[in-house]
């Protein structure tokens, strides 16, 4: 080939590496443009699998798809193996005469005498083959294979930029596939129904709906005070659902402005207002499939309820400027705080959309409404904290107990969540007492939970909590308890006589 024909071959490869964002096409013009200047027949571009030390042809010309897909080579393996090996070009005059050939493809059979010369290249990152650039053609006596050799290399070197990527994105998905395989296994293990914290009647009802209606395609609308988990049991109905495999995308339509909810769950065209310069996929085309959770569903305006109403009722919608109807498969649960009954008779929630919605109500009751629930959902909140926290914290005492049992949770569990969580920062030691508990929950004139008391009464009863808390850590023993509180047994005695606690009850 002469120099000029190999200067312009070399910037029409240049040119084809850099024409497409998609690395494959660009990989294959090349191959295209070698077939047409090298009288090509066939080529190849392997790459190596290091997870599996295996090389595997990446693209390919003149090779059926059942030969890309099948053909698996070895480092030292034939003639390719050697080259990652060694890391040098090889050439093979005539490959009839060369027993290193292996022929994995068995392409190469010699037709009406032509015999096919190979000539194979490493891609190198760095010092390091990644890859390898092969070429047959026929057999040509007057060609200088050296020369040859010589273009591969050069060709190889510009191919190097392009497969590093091909490697890059190809273990990049690698890893993406494991992450999300192990995240997928982490939410299914932490959205079990075992997983939602309680234990009383109202929470067990709770429980035995989620597992009637989550392997069904049945709409759901859960019901409920603000921080009562409504979100939890959504994750929990997708996550045991037949769905668990899809999307599951979520949207709080109380967070959206008016004007932007319509776009954000049906999605909208190039051009369709001002500002959408791009086509935009909404959460229902997202969520093909799998399911959808409309959180504070009671905040939509009543233009977006009528679209809503159809995409329940024919599983189909328009997005915002668009004229293509588009299907959907997608699962509904819904999730509101409002009573939307009163909305449907004052005119700003459509009657037949609840209805729709309506499907399988659940109702998650209050925390004062199950107040069996409120040391369990405490424990867990501490033991999740003091692990967050690296904090040495045991348990409550006795009153702290009596205070969150006893308070009505306005806020609910993520109240007490709040709760706990500063507990746990305040507290330097092994035990939670009332002092390190909010304000909110210590006031009783404004919760009506705690009896007022006097300064000479307040002091005695957290004297006699921590003389409690001592003898609990010492299980009796009054010599330690008395260190504990820095105090002499004589003293420590005294003050537990007069608090009305005996110690032997602690043994």
């Amino acid at each position: 080939m002469k120099k000029i024909e190999e200067v312009t071959l070399l910037y029409e490869i240049s040119v084809a590496l850099n024409a497409h964002l998609d690395l494959k096409k660009s990989l294959y013009r090349v191959l295209d443009i070698l077939s047409n200047s090298m009288n090509m027949v066939r080529g190849t571009v392997t790459i190596l699998d290091p997870l599996k030390n295996e090389i595997n042809i990446e693209v390919a010309h003149g090779l059926s798809k059942r030969d890309v897909e099948s053909v698996r080579y070895k480092i030292g393996e034939g003639i390719t193996g050697r080259v990652f090996q060694t890391g040098k070009a090889l050439t093979i005059p005539k490959i009839s005469q060369e027993p290193l050939f292996l022929n994995r493809t068995a392409s190469r059979k010699k037709k009406m005498g032509q015999e096919m010369s190979f000539i194979c290249a490493p891609i190198k990152k760095r010092n390091q083959v990644i890859g390898a650039f092969s070429v047959d053609k026929p057999y040509d006596e007057a060609y200088d294979l050296k020369e040859g050799k010589k273009l591969m290399t050069v060709i190889a070197t510009m191919l190097a930029r392009h497969v590093i990527n091909l490697e890059t994105i190809r273990l990049e998905k690698d890893r993406l596939r494991e992450e999300n395989k192990r995240l997928r296994g982490e939410l299914e293990k932490k959205y079990r129904v075992t997983d939602i914290i309680g234990n009383s009647n109202k929470m067990r009802d709770v429980f035995q709906m989620i597992s009637q209606v989550s392997k069904s395609n049945a709409t759901v609308l859960i019901r409920g005070e603000s921080g009562t988990g409504k979100e939890l049991v959504a994750n929990s109905i997708h996550y045991n659902s037949l769905r668990v495999k899809n999307p599951f995308v979520k949207v709080n339509c109380a967070a959206l402005p008016e004007n932007l909810i319509e776009s954000e769950l049906f999605g909208h065209e190039k051009g369709a207002f001002t500002g959408a310069i791009n086509q935009k996929l909404g959460k229902f085309e997202q969520a093909h499939k799998g399911t959808i959770f409309l959180d504070e569903i009671g905040a939509i305006g009543l233009d977006v309820q009528v679209r809503l109403l159809r995409v329940l009722q024919e599983r189909e919608f328009e997005r915002v400027g668009g004229h293509r109807t588009i299907k959907c498969d997608v699962r509904v649960i819904a999730a509101t705080n409002k009573n939307l009954e009163e909305s449907v008779e004052d005119g700003s929630f459509r009657g037949d959309l609840y209805y729709r919605l309506n499907v399988f109500p659940i109702y998650m009751p209050p925390l004062r409404e199950r107040k069996t629930d409120v040391l369990l959902l405490a424990d867990y909140f501490l033991e999740k904290y003091v692990r967050e926290n690296n904090k040495e914290i045991k348990r409550f005492s006795t009153p702290a107990i009596d205070m969150m049992v006893e308070y009505h949770w306005p806020g609910n569990v993520r109240e007490l969540e709040n709760c706990i969580e500063r507990a746990v920062l305040l507290c330097d030691e092994g035990v939670i007492h009332s002092y390190h508990l909010p304000p909110t929950l210590q006031t009783g004139k404004e919760t009506n939970t705690l009896p007022a008391l006097s300064l000479e009464d307040a002091v005695n009863k957290l004297e006699r909590e921590m003389i409690i808390d001592a003898l609990k850590n010492t299980r009796g023993n009054i010599t330690l308890a008395a260190e504990l509180l820095q105090t002499t047994v004589r003293k420590f005695a005294y003050k537990a006589k007069q608090c009305g606690v005996d110690y032997k009850d602690y043994r």
